[in-house]
């Protein structure tokens, strides 16, 4: 089985779009590490498009805190500018769909998917080493899929006698990746709002048959996403971030 491994799509359609063109017929099913919704302009339009997809998804801080789960006051100034309106905009029929994600969940035996850590599924930040080796120690399957940070990463724990594990960059666009015979957490990066200083849609395609990962980038129309959110009255710096992927 291809599955299409997406994150952090944070309502930017036009990003969901060109990563669906980008790939097209060259998955089976996807897999949704969660924040569907947060900081972008399409937040019904996004839910509905996951919705249309054979897709396999978990919650996401942002999804929670819009929900309620989680206070808005433990968001910065800025994210909880667009968490306001986007609970004042959300469907009914969304919010429902958004309520009914799990916070985790184990498939096809190998696979553990959580949005932020395997710790602490919908908060903590991988995006270390040192956290990565203390996590390997909450997941009992061969590979964790996390997003939450929107920074593409492998992390490979190797033998497992190391004291920290093995952070990997990926290289994109250049065909499907071989996994190590080793445990490992793969962050497939974000869709609709990177920050490793590349503005493109950044997702992979995993096969698990061949245990392969093919880390990709898409571009997408930032202008016409960043348009929409001036037109909304979202942040400044939320809007100028997208150009420079930070």
């Amino acid at each position: 089985m291809r599955h299409l491994i997406i994150s952090d799509i944070h309502a930017n359609l036009f990003a969901l779009q060109a990563v669906l063109r980008d790939c097209e017929g060259t998955y089976d099913d996807v897999w949704f590490l969660g924040d569907v919704v947060g900081y972008g302009p399409h937040p019904n339009e996004c839910v509905e498009q996951l919705g249309d997809l054979n897709c396999l998804a978990i919650a996401g801080n942002h999804d929670w805190a819009t929900l309620g789960r989680l206070d808005a006051g433990s968001f910065n100034p800025d994210a909880r500018h667009v968490l306001l309106w986007t609970q004042s905009v959300l469907s009914k029929g969304n919010m429902q769909v958004l309520d009914e994600l799990e916070v985790s969940t184990v498939t096809e035996e190998h696979f553990t998917l959580v949005h932020g850590s395997p710790r602490h599924p919908i908060w903590e930040y991988v995006l270390h080493p040192q956290v990565a080796q203390a996590n390997f120690d909450h997941f009992d399957t061969r590979y964790c899929l996390v997003g939450h940070t929107h920074a593409p990463v492998i992390f490979d724990e190797g033998d497992g006698n190391e004291s920290t594990c093995e952070a990997r960059l990926p290289a994109f666009n250049s065909g499907p990746q071989v996994l190590p015979d080793s445990r490992l957490i793969i962050n497939p990066g974000s869709v609709g709002q990177p920050r490793d200083g590349d503005p493109r849609a950044s997702y992979g395609i995993l096969d698990t048959d061949s245990l392969t990962f093919e880390p990709r980038r898409a571009p997408y129309p930032v202008a016409q996403t960043q348009a929409l959110m001036e037109q909304f009255g979202f942040p400044a710096r939320l809007i100028i971030r997208l150009a420079f992927g930070r």
